[in-house]
């Protein structure tokens, strides 16, 4: 029953429904996401302190703020500071009265975010910065107008650097409602100095799924189209969530640590629940290495010492793993091609002006690899909360021997040299989304090509008559 209460909560007309467990790590700075039914006015109130079922918001004199889904009969959003309203939008739609929708709202130093969908920090719907920031707002209440509200699956879930980064450009004066422009590119949300998969590690951005692990039912997101190249991950397409309440934050961290960056550090006495968690989704390598250390230490019991760290790394010398994918992933490319064939796990679809859909691919894996890419899904741009990119003037054939590189690590040479015109397509493209290991490749073969004399279809093989192919 208990276990029941936590999952599923209605909540009567003018009334809150308050949890000591909804609340804010840090004060001023948190999400909450949840599902709700409701015909209208899902509201959700914010203040320092646990407020009293029967205390409604519209009495509550205390410090607070108030973001009320479908006001006006499902017709606004408003949100109200210490209760008075200081946004009030038509947002048609934002409730429904035939189903559970999955919402999210953010608060971080008085910048209040909103957004639908089961992913926190994606497909942002509205933002309003607080000119005078409440920092003490903590505790989550759920509350309702003058109809019942069903609220479920609800988790409070911190704000981190990365998500501060992402909405930073509000704090400058673009707000809500205004055109995206190409100077949204220049704001960082991740640290592109430092470029790999270890960005994404325990991040919520580019992420479609979220594992629930403990007792406690804590989240880690992460992302399907890795784990699936990385393991035997049995996914069905409609499986968003993976709960492990047996496992420890430590062993499933140092599990997702050691996929997304090839390596990482465990205790020596928690080698072997991570071995368990390894041999579940049949990450062997993982497991061979955990078995290694466990025997290592039982048969030099001078070793032993449970809080001593192990480092297990990932042997990237394996025939079947590419050796040139972006700081040599551990990523099985059999299995990564075919995500790319089948399409199993796409979050976007790439249109060419004039070709229509030419490709479904994996935002994680684009971003990857292309820094252009990272900024235009994750930085607020129309393609951040969109499941569509539209490109113009781009040869289709290139982009799809760009695609197959990203997924790959490899380039058809012999089919690109026959092409003269695609190879340096290929270029092109590669320096525009700076895919540099596929730029240095196409100016290898492109500087060989011509020193050793190119065999044009005419079979003569002229300097320009490549270029002269190149412009066709």
């Amino acid at each position: 029953m208990e276990m029941k209460e936590k999952k599923f909560v209605t909540v009567a007309p003018f009334e809150c429904a308050w949890r000591k467990d909804l609340k804010f790590r840090e004060a001023g700075r948190g999400c909450v996401a949840f599902e709700a039914f409701a015909d209208n006015d899902v509201t959700l109130v914010f203040r320092e302190n646990v407020g009293s079922q029967h205390y409604h918001y519209k009495r509550d004199n205390s410090p607070h703020y108030t973001v009320i889904l479908g006001s006006h009969r499902n017709k606004r959003l408003k949100i109200e500071v210490d209760g008075k309203t200081v946004v009030d939008v038509a947002g048609v739609g934002l409730c429904c009265s035939s189903e559970f929708k999955s919402y999210w709202i953010s608060i971080c130093d008085g910048l209040i975010s909103i957004g639908m969908g089961r992913y926190p920090f994606q497909n942002l719907v509205f933002q309003w910065l607080d000119s005078n920031p409440n920092c003490s707002v903590r505790y989550v209440g759920l509350s309702s107008w003058d109809k019942h509200v069903g609220y479920r699956n609800v988790n409070v879930l911190p704000i981190t650097h990365n998500h501060i980064s992402l909405w930073k450009h509000v704090e400058s004066g673009e707000l809500e409602g205004e055109e995206e422009g190409e100077d949204e590119l220049n704001g960082e949300c991740m640290d592109y100095e430092k470029w790999g998969l270890e960005n994404f590690l325990e991040n919520w951005e580019l992420s479609d799924m979220v594992f629930i692990f403990d007792t406690e039912e804590r989240h880690v997101p992460a992302h399907k189209a890795i784990l699936v190249a990385s393991s035997n991950f049995p996914f069905s397409l409609s499986e968003d969530v993976v709960e492990l309440p047996a496992v420890t934050y430590p062993v499933l961290h140092a599990f997702l640590q050691y996929i997304y960056t090839g390596q990482t550090k465990i205790p020596e006495s928690q080698l072997g629940p991570l071995r368990a968690l390894g041999l579940h989704f049949e990450v062997m390598s993982l497991v061979k290495q955990c078995e290694q250390n466990i025997e290592r230490f039982r048969l030099n019991k001078k070793l032993f010492d449970s809080g001593k760290s192990v480092e297990l790394s990932y042997p990237s010398t394996r025939t079947h793993y590419c050796a040139t994918f972006p700081l040599g992933l551990p990523v099985n490319i059999q299995k990564l091609r075919q995500l790319r064939i089948t399409g199993k796990y796409s979050d976007v679809n790439i249109y060419i002006e004039g070709h229509g859909l030419v490709a479904q691919a994996h935002k994680v894996i684009l971003s990857l690899w292309s820094v252009p890419f990272a900024k235009m899904f994750t930085n607020g741009m129309r393609e951040t909360v969109s499941s569509e990119v539209s490109l113009r003037d781009v040869s289709p054939e290139a982009f799809k021997a760009m695609l197959e590189f990203m997924y790959s690590g490899e380039l058809d040479m012999e089919a690109t040299v026959v092409a003269g015109a695609l190879l340096l397509q290929i270029l092109f493209l590669a320096d525009q989304f700076g895919v540099t290991l596929l730029h240095q490749e196409c100016c290898k073969t492109l500087l060989e090509c011509l020193s050793e004399g190119w065999s044009s279809p005419s079979g003569r093989g002229s300097y320009n008559e490549f270029f002269y192919y190149a412009q066709v």
